[in-house]
């Protein structure tokens, strides 16, 4: 127990001693800016420079922008630019030309002009699904709802008319290719269809009308498959299966 109070005594003692208030007060102050150096010196985020590799450091330095404003490029802008203007319209990438749209149109309206097979083989199917849906207007304006006959008989002479093609041709043709040109023909079965919101077609001119507009499809689709598909003097083979697709849109017409 005598060495443990020893012990305690010889821990506290200390040889500090206060020689007048002034002595002390200077004593204190320089204890308060050690302190706060030492404070300074431990509470202050080391360098930069010490932990971060020499990569950081460069691309630091070699930024002259400001903060949030970073640094224009105008290469980079004129890139987008020029990207941008050289992107095609949003209806063609989408396989809407309304010019080749109208050259269909005026090819089919005019069966003498010579068709381009270079746009008559392009599987668009905005004009056969506009002159589809006018058919089946047409027909719903004289009193007669035959969407599903339309769409239905569409569908069957498309399919027979592309085997057939197929084994008639050498290159092949496509579905929509078929659809296509099939589609556009319709238009002046569309013509029929108006007429017979005016006035009836049952009868000697009616039956003289409805044929002259089979013959006007036929004759069109032929053309057209023909120099789409580079089948010179097979346009009358082409002709009669096109009539008998047209013929069963007249009896819908006509009766």
């Amino acid at each position: 127990m005598s060495n443990f109070e020893q012990f305690h005594l010889d821990f506290y003692q200390s040889n500090y001693t206060i020689d007048d208030q002034e002595e002390g007060y200077n004593g204190y102050g320089s204890n308060e800016n050690l302190r706060g150096s030492r404070k300074s010196q431990t509470g202050d985020p080391p360098p930069t420079s010490a932990f971060a590799p020499s990569e950081m450091l460069l691309s630091s330095q070699s930024y002259t922008g400001q903060i949030l404003q970073p640094t224009y490029s105008p290469s980079t802008h004129l890139g987008y630019a020029d990207g941008f203007d050289e992107e095609p319209p949003l209806l063609e990438e989408l396989g809407i030309n309304f010019e080749h749209i109208w050259q269909k149109t005026l090819t089919v309206l005019n069966p003498m002009k010579p068709a381009d097979g270079s746009i008559m083989n392009e599987t668009d199917l905005t004009g056969p699904m506009v002159f589809c849906l006018a058919l089946g207007a047409t027909l719903l304006l004289a009193g007669k709802v035959h969407f599903g006959y339309v769409y239905g008989m569409s569908a069957i002479g498309c399919l027979a008319m592309h085997a057939l093609l197929n084994l008639m041709s050498v290159a092949g043709v496509s579905h929509g290719c078929v659809a296509s040109v099939l589609g556009y023909c319709l238009l002046p079965m569309v013509i029929l269809s108006s007429s017979a919101v005016v006035f009836s077609l049952q009868g000697i001119p009616g039956t003289l009308l409805a044929l002259f507009i089979i013959g006007w499809c036929s004759l069109s689709a032929s053309k057209i498959f023909t120099s789409a598909l580079a089948m010179e003097g097979q346009q009358l083979l082409i002709a009669y299966p096109c009539a008998l697709l047209y013929g069963l849109f007249a009896l819908l017409t006509v009766f």
